[in-house]
């Protein structure tokens, strides 16, 4: 049985919004399927749905879903959990999506700036392909830096409002 909406939501006005903010996301990039399973969880109360309520909600096939789910499971956003006895799973996200996704982002710029740092080493650090992919280590630190304390603004920031 399909989660059931909000008393007083409109199914329709929820539907526009998913395909309005999937179009966000698939314009940033994000493969649309896995957008379109991404913005239905935002937008369940509960944040977790199964395949056969994504699929109705979504009005698209379970095979649909099913690569949609994958990919999203590849890539850290959602998690899974089994239902006991049953072959049925919950797809959840994170209440703090936002910020996993940051720290997904900042764990990529690390990989690339450490590839990189080799690639100076290969290149040589005085040649003109060397300085700018040097250059390009160092944005990628910074970067990484003032992302670790943007989050923990974040997290205390929050903290704050939550308590007062």
């Amino acid at each position: 049985m399909p989660a059931q909406p909000r008393s007083g939501r409109d199914p329709a006005a929820v539907r526009g919004f998913i395909e309005r903010f999937t179009a966000q996301l698939t314009q940033a990039g994000f493969p649309r399927t896995p957008a379109r399973i991404f913005v239905a969880l935002l937008t369940s109360d509960s944040s977790t749905l199964t395949a056969a309520e994504l699929a109705e909600l979504l009005q698209t096939s379970a095979a649909s879903v099913s690569g949609g789910v994958r990919y999203l499971l590849q890539v850290g956003l959602i998690g899974a959990d089994g239902e006991p006895g049953s072959r049925r799973q919950h797809y959840w996200m994170s209440e703090q999506v936002w910020q996993d996704i940051v720290r997904l982002r900042d764990r990529q710029f690390t990989r690339w700036a450490a590839e990189m740092a080799e690639g100076v080493r290969v290149l040589g650090p005085d040649s003109p392909a060397g300085v700018r992919m040097a250059e390009t280590v160092r944005y990628f630190e910074f970067i990484s830096g003032e992302m670790a304390g943007l989050l923990a603004r974040w997290d205390s920031r929050r903290q704050a409002t939550d308590s007062g």
